[in-house]
Order: C-alpha cells, then structure tokens, then sequence
C-alpha cells in the first residue's frame, strides 16, 4: 500500500514531536499562540521544505511503497489525458501531474513533494467546507474519476448510506443523492423516499418525490459544513489532511459529535492535522478512547512558541477521571492562564470582579479562565491534568485548607513545592489555632445534641436533624471560626510569622489561600451563603463598592 506521512514535526522552541502515520493531532491554544500558522507552515512545507516556517523549523516527510505502486495507485482514482508527451497526465480530484514525474518526486522528498501534495495533502479551508455541498457537474461514474467529494458518493451506493447515517446523527434526518438531475449532481435533506412498486432511485415518481425536499445547498452553514468537512476527511485520496476549526458553524453537540465521528471511523491510513477551539470537539474525539490522538498545545512567549504534547496515554488518564470528563476544565486549554476554585459560586465571584477592573478602561480583560472542581480534594487531580499540557495557572483556598495535610500537601507538591520547605511552618500555624479554646465547652456541646434528640420522636432519624447535629459539632472547632475570621484568628507572634511565611512560598508556586477565611468574608454586609451570596454581591458596583476593595486587590493579585 502506498502510503506518505509526516513522522516529526520540530518547532522553534527546539520541541520535537514524533508522530505515527495514522495520527489524529489537535493543535490547541489561547488567541493569537500560531495554532492556525502552524497548520499552514506545516502544509506549506510540505510541498516545499526550504519555506521554513516562523513556528515550524523542519519537518520529517517518510513514505513507503515502490515507484511501480505509486502509479498503480494514482491511475485508480484518474485518467489519462495525453498532450504529446510520451507519458501521459493523470488528472483526479485536485489535481494533474505528467506519470514520467511520479517516480522522481517519490524518491527525492528531502525538500518537499512538490506536484505530490495535490495529490496526497488537502487543505481545507472553512470556504471549501461549504462549497463542498454545492452540486458538482455530473461523471461518468463507470469511466470517470472523481472530480469533486459528492462523486465518491455518486459511484458508491454504500458510502451514501454511511453518509446518510452520519448526518442523520447529527441533525435528524436523511442526506440523499439525486442521480439523474442532469448536468448536476445534488444532494438532498429530508427524510428519504421509498421507491414504489415497480420504481428505483432513476424512476420519474421517485425523483419526483425526491425534488419535493430541501437542496443541501440551500441549508445553513451548520449543515453544509458538517458534510463537507466529513466528505474531505472519510473519502477522497488524500493521506494528510490540515482543518482549520473543524467546529466552525456547529452546535455543540454537533461538534461533539463530528469529534467522536472522526476519532473513531476516519480510515486508519489517514494523518489529519487539526486545529479547534472548542471544547465540545475535543471532548468528542476523547470520547472515542482511541489511541493515535496527539494533543499539542502552543503558548507563545514574546517571540517564541512554547509547545507540549500530551499522548493517548495520558489523556485516557486524564479522561478516565469522571471530574475531569463533566467539567470544563478541558477549556483551560485555550486560554492564557486557569485558576482553580473550590467552587462554582467562587468563580462567578472572581470572574466578575475581573470584568470589573476592566470596565470603562479601553483594554481587553487577561485571557483567564476560572474552573472549579468540587471541592478542595479535588484541587491536586486537576492540576496534574492541566500541567501535562503546560497550562499556566493558579489556586484558590479558602483558610481552613490549613487544617489538614491533605489536600495542602498534594496542592504544593502538585506545584513543584517541596513539602519539607514548608511543613515546620505549617505545624505551628495548625497546632497554634487548634489550641485556641472552642466555642463550646464539652457539656455545652452535650446539651445542643441531647435537645435535638429530645425534639422528635420520630422512628427514623430525621435528616434535618442530622444536619443540626453537625453543625453543633462545626461550632464546637476551632476550624469553623476560623474559616469566618481568617488570617486574623491566628495568635500573634511566632504562629502569625509561620503563617506569613508559609503564604510567601505558596505564593512563589501560584497557590493563594483566602486570608479573609472564605468567599464570603469579602463583603460581610451581605448575608446568605454560596450561591445566594454571589447573587446578592452581583448586583453591587464591583468596580466601586469599598466593601469589595480587598476583593479587586486580591483578583489583581491572582491574575
């Protein structure tokens, strides 16, 4: 079989990234990284290696299969047209080169393929994806190559009906091939007719009823894109295929869709180089769990382009993990910079504060994504994932992360940190605010849970009931009040150096605990809690209101 693959790509970060012949890479990244210049000095060098590229420094082109396979190969999909020469051109779909040619670009591909690349290499640019849906002039499908995708779809009746199974996934209905229109060949959308007694596709009162749907091409982007973009990638010659924004017009769960479509049915002789950015289309091509998906993210840093690859390998495991799978945290990959939250009331929170210092000023507020993941225990599983692709980012704590070892220890590890650095100070700051006396003394705390009791009679515990229990149990820790208070629960003296100490270090590796004690601290003239509390502090002036002073200084601080 013949076949023709890029087998390293090397980038101006002096990065290599070695790639197998049948891989699916998604180049990702925040705005204005090189992710779509990639794709076009990748292609373009291709054709020629001398073009070297501002983000691209070389590439590996690899092939195998024999001079004599190679025309074998080109005459199945064209035809002969003779002009003089001895040889005769091959003209096919995109493209036509004299057969005497063939071998020489074959065996000499150090500085590109040349004439080749119309032939092995199709760029697809969002125009061409909608122009694909346009009705081509009909073929003589016996004789004939194909000039255009639908005509794959003319000769052969069982890519029709994959097709039309494909688009029926996606939108709900049937895509059809009208074979006898003439000089055209359309495509139709609708829910496909039966052909009646006596009747077949070609049948007067079939094609009658066929022409009673809607053109293809008469349909929005959404539609013409979807089928274009499939008919490019699953059915024509090509061996590598570059797409800039395969999601472009789609809903998200379309997008999704055509991600899991690609991963798990795109032929496997077939290297495609992506870009997107969209989180839906790279949770649908994670969906597949396949195992030829490269993701590359790009991060540009002045003049150069900083790139890291995560392999099947470590997004099965990263995909593996439920919290990952039904979160946003995949869109870090495209912004600039991610700080992690506990909560979703958190983020909201912070979110707005930072559209607030940027009201009115002219600028563009940093590309930053807030994400939480359900609590702090989860906090080490994400910066693991997000780390793998070299995402910068930072951690948001309320206070009492400090009462346990876990998760803080995982946290500042997670982060580089050396725990040894830090645990001295840590110790003292826990020991010294466990040793302030609780709210409640041990009979206090006896008599709250013995009126409980004695208020119900009932024979299954009341849940209600179980709540006022725990919370006598929270008043009863020092931990409780200090969440409330902060930093200023902590004693004076060598406990408060510890602390400040611990926050210089943590700081240094992107982590921040709230010295407020918690979210809500910020603005105390607010009553409610989580998401109650956000609301009522939405509403305020965030860009002047002097309770949220401290707020807009910490956001500052984190971004």
């Amino acid at each position: 079989m013949i076949k023709i693959w890029l087998s390293n790509i090397e980038f101006n970060d002096n990065s290599k990234v070695s790639l197998n012949e049948n891989d699916i890479v998604v180049i990702v990244g925040p705005n204005n990284a090189g992710k779509s210049a990639t794709l076009k000095e990748t292609s373009s060098m291709i054709r020629n290696k001398t073009k070297r590229g501002k983000i691209v420094s070389d590439i590996t082109i690899n092939n195998s299969g024999t001079e004599e396979d190679l025309v074998t190969y080109v005459n199945n999909f064209s035809q002969e047209i003779y002009t003089g020469s001895r040889q005769p051109d091959l003209q096919g779909f995109n493209f036509r080169i004299n057969q005497a040619n063939l071998p020489h670009y074959w065996n000499n591909m150090n500085d590109g393929i040349d004439q080749l690349a119309n032939i092995f290499v199709n760029i697809l640019s969002t125009e061409q994806r909608l122009i694909a849906a346009n009705p081509p002039q009909s073929i003589k499908i016996t004789t004939n190559p194909p000039q255009h995708p639908i005509h794959f779809l003319q000769k052969n009746d069982k890519l029709e009906l994959q097709f039309s199974e494909y688009f029926k996934q996606a939108f709900g209905t049937d895509l059809i091939v009208h074979r006898n229109a003439g000089n055209e060949v359309p495509l139709y959308v609708g829910k496909k007719p039966k052909p009646k007694k006596g009747e077949d596709r070609i049948s007067e009162g079939y094609l009658r009823e066929l022409e009673k749907l809607d053109l293809l091409q008469l349909q929005g982007d959404g539609m013409r894109s979807f089928v274009g973009f499939l008919l490019n990638a699953f059915i024509s010659h090509h061996k590598m295929l570059f797409i800039d924004e395969p999601e472009a017009f789609l809903h998200p769960p379309q997008a999704r869709l055509l991600g899991k479509m690609l991963a798990k049915d795109l032929p496997s002789e077939r290297q495609l180089f992506l870009t997107t950015h969209s989180e839906d289309f790279l949770k649908g091509l994670l969906d597949s769990n396949v195992q030829n998906l490269k993701i590359i993210r790009i991060q540009r840093k002045d003049s150069i382009n900083e790139v890291s690859v995560l392999n099947s390998l470590d997004i099965n495991e990263i995909w593996a993990d439920s919290l990952l799978r039904h979160s946003n945290v995949l869109s870090g990959l495209f912004h600039s910079k991610v700080i992690i939250c506990e909560s979703d009331s958190d983020c909201r929170f912070f979110s707005a504060i930072l559209s607030s210092l940027y009201d009115d000023l002219g600028q563009i507020a940093p590309d930053v994504l807030f994400i939480h993941c359900g609590g702090k225990h989860r906090v080490p599983v994400v910066i693991k994932a997000l780390k793998k692709l070299n995402v910068p980012m930072s951690i948001v704590t309320d206070f009492d992360v400090l009462n346990n070892i876990n998760p803080i220890k995982s946290i500042y590890e997670s982060l580089g940190g050396t725990w040894s650095e830090v645990e001295k100070d840590w110790n003292l700051v826990k020991a010294e605010i466990e040793s302030k006396r609780p709210e409640f003394l041990t009979e206090d705390l006896k008599d709250e849970i013995k009126e409980v009791f004695d208020s119900t009679s009932e024979r299954i515990f009341p849940k209600e009931k179980i709540s006022e229990i725990n919370r006598a149990l929270k008043k009863a820790s020092p931990w409780t009040e200090a969440k409330q208070v902060g930093k200023a629960y902590i004693p004076s003296g060598n406990a408060t150096k510890a602390f400040e100490r611990l926050q210089i270090n943590f700081k240094e590796k992107g982590f921040y605990i709230l010295e407020v004690g918690e979210l809500e601290c910020f603005d105390k003239t607010i009553g409610n809690h989580g998401p109650k509390w956000v609301n009522d502090v939405l509403s305020k002036d965030l860009k002047n209101d002097l309770e949220l002073e401290i707020a807009r200084n910490f956001v500052k601080e984190i971004i």
